[in-house]
Order: structure tokens, then sequence, then C-alpha cells
């Protein structure tokens, strides 16, 4: 009886061992893989299009501001000392 009882032990436990090694590639279809594949590079492609267009903007604002400085902004952010010129 504890042979039966071991055996159906083992077995079990040889059984959840086989079920742990299967990975979840092993499990879905290819074609449902590659799927899976083309959308991720899609969403990585509109990552860094949304990336390059925030990039961009903040470019663009940069720019605006330096150009709409007054004289006293740009005289203060100059790393020159005016004082060694008078």
């Amino acid at each position: 009886m504890k042979k039966k009882q071991q055996r159906n032990q083992n077995q079990s436990k040889s059984q959840d061992k086989d079920s742990s090694s299967l990975k979840l590639g092993d499990m879905i279809n290819q074609d449902i893989m590659s799927q899976l594949r083309q959308k991720q590079k899609e969403l990585n492609e509109a990552e860094q299009e949304k990336r390059a267009a925030e990039e961009e903007k903040k470019r663009e604002e940069r720019k605006r501001r330096e150009k709409n400085k007054s004289f006293e902004e740009l005289l203060g952010e100059s790393n020159l000392n005016w004082k060694n010129y008078k």
C-alpha cells in the first residue's frame, strides 16, 4: 500500500516538473507570438516618435524663450565679468 502511495506521489511530482518546465512561448502558437512581437515593435516605434516630438517641442520652446529675452536677462546669463572691461 505504501509503495503505491509513493509511486503516485512521485508521478505527481514529475508531472509538476514537466508542466513548470513549459514556457509561455511553448504554449502559444508561433503565429500569435509573431503578432505579439510585431505589436511590441509598433509600440516601441510609437514611443520613440513621441519622445522625438517632445524633444522638438522643448527645443522650440527654448528657442522662443531665448528670442524673447530682454537685454537684462541676456546680460545676467553671460559668464563674462563685465567689471574687467570698465
